[in-house]
């Protein structure tokens, strides 16, 4: 349901977009539609969204707001971002209210997910 001002859809860059796609559908299970060959689209996702072929990346180190994905299974979140090419920049780490890691996938752009489990 659409809600008045809130925030409805995020776009991200990247560098290599069917590596993006490929990644992000091994590894968590998105789905994509196209929209010509620079562009795609996710849905149901927590947040709508897409992917737009750029030479540029989001990485917090040059001030881009950072998307945080939620796991039930910190650990084997880890295991499958490894194995589908994704590169962990911040390793497991503890913060108020739960546990983290940050990680680059194969577009260029830096995300990381979150848990609220204890190891």
């Amino acid at each position: 349901m659409l809600q008045h001002e809130k925030i409805n859809y995020v776009e991200y860059p990247s560098r290599d977009l069917e590596e993006t796609k490929r990644f992000f559908g091994q590894t968590f299970g998105w789905a994509f539609e196209d929209y010509g060959p620079d562009y795609a689209a996710f849905s149901d996702q927590g947040l709508d969204g897409g992917f737009f072929r750029s030479d540029l990346a989001a990485r917090t180190e040059t001030g881009s707001a950072l998307i945080v994905l939620y796991s039930d299974d910190l650990e084997g979140t880890l295991r499958k971002v490894e194995a589908a090419g994704g590169k962990v920049i911040k390793p497991i780490f503890s913060f108020p209210g739960g546990r983290r890691f940050h990680f680059i996938e194969p577009g260029g752009n830096e995300l990381a997910v979150w848990s609220e489990s204890e190891a």
